[in-house]
């Protein structure tokens, strides 16, 4: 036997300590009791009281709560294949790896910070196809959409301006990568989600994402670093920074955050900028306006589902509750009255 909410049993540990408290509570009464005057006098003017039902009572109410804690843990044996079906949109995030996000205008890096926030999305998205897109100069596809969010972590963790070779920013290409790595099989939204820097150098990354509008693609864009410009810093094998990345004329070179090209993107394939770093809710946002789009199934699969067994337990305590209820809280009357003339009769 398995449980499906095995926490709840911890509950269990608090019926010794109510039963604690409630023989505490029946000392105290009977010693408040037995200091209101004479006992036999006390003993016949509570004759009716019916002890041994009230101590029935307690326990079924004791048994009662015990049942029901263990059904809340949902104790399961037995399995039956069902077909489950994921319902949710797919999503490709094209992840910026060019050497401009390494400049460190944002804690600890831009890029850093970008891993970071697809860890936050990919624990909370739910029945979505994530897959991953990287790009700087050049783009290609890391891995299609799919709903191993481990592996997709991982992928995302490993990922480096070492990975590409072709220097630069290249948006257009990126969006035209991710719209073609969509499953056109499969209905729902697709959507796609930058994160970058912004900086693009020789396309017109708008156009592209007009394109993939017309073809039913959701843009959304989040944007690294600060407008104000920060140097790229050089690092040599070990990750340590030994220079800052200079032009042809020996002048650092300054990246900037180009909010202005990713808003236009966003506009043009109706969805939204976000700007990394400046309230901390860009991801809960994103996940709000995902779970906002349509969601269709877009997997059915069987598996093996263990058979709930709460519902026994659940009328087990019902019964007892009803049963603690019915028993008399005093006895009968020509029974108490026997006992007392069986009492003056030995008088």
């Amino acid at each position: 036997m398995t449980f499906a909410e095995p926490d709840a049993l911890y509950l269990l540990w608090a019926l010794p300590a109510m039963a604690l408290v409630a023989y505490w509570a029946s000392r105290r009464r009977r010693a408040a009791v037995e200091r209101l005057g004479d006992p036999r006098l006390i003993e016949r003017l509570s004759g009716s009281v019916n002890r041994r039902g009230r101590r029935l009572a307690r326990l079924l109410w004791f048994a009662a709560l015990a049942a029901a804690i263990v059904a809340l843990a949902r104790p399961q044996w037995g399995s039956e294949a069902q077909s489950v079906e994921q319902r949710g949109v797919q999503m490709m995030m094209a992840l910026d790896v060019s050497a401009s996000m390494l400049a460190q205008d944002i804690k600890p890096d831009r890029l850093t910070r970008a891993k970071l926030e697809i860890a936050d999305l990919l624990t909370r998205l739910k029945g979505d196809e994530v897959g991953l897109v990287l790009f700087s100069g050049a783009s290609f596809v890391q891995f299609p959409p799919t709903f191993d969010y481990a592996t997709a972590r991982t992928f995302v963790d490993n990922a480096g301006p070492g990975v590409i070779s072709r220097e630069g920013t290249a948006l257009s290409e990126a969006i035209h990568t991710a719209a073609a790595a969509f499953d056109e099989s499969r209905a729902g939204q697709k959507v796609i989600l930058i994160l970058t820097d912004g900086e693009s150098h020789g396309d017109d990354p708008a156009a592209a994402a007009s394109e993939a509008a017309r073809d039913g693609v959701v843009i959304y864009t989040m944007g690294f670093g600060s407008t104000d410009g920060e140097p790229i810093p050089v690092l040599n094998r070990l990750g340590d920074v030994i220079g800052f990345k200079q032009d042809r004329a020996g002048s650092v070179v300054q990246s900037k955050l180009d909010e202005r090209t990713l808003q236009r993107i966003a506009r043009e394939a109706r969805g939204k900028y976000y700007r990394a770093g400046v309230d901390g809710n860009a991801i809960e946002d994103l996940v709000a306006q995902i779970d906002s789009l349509e969601k269709a199934s877009i997997e059915s699969e069987l598996e093996d589902i263990g058979i709930e067994r709460f519902q026994p337990l659940l009328l087990a305590a019902l019964l007892a509750l009803l049963a603690a209820e019915i028993i008399p809280d005093r006895v009968a009357r020509l029974r108490l009255r026997a006992g007392v003339e069986k009492e003056a009769a030995n008088e």
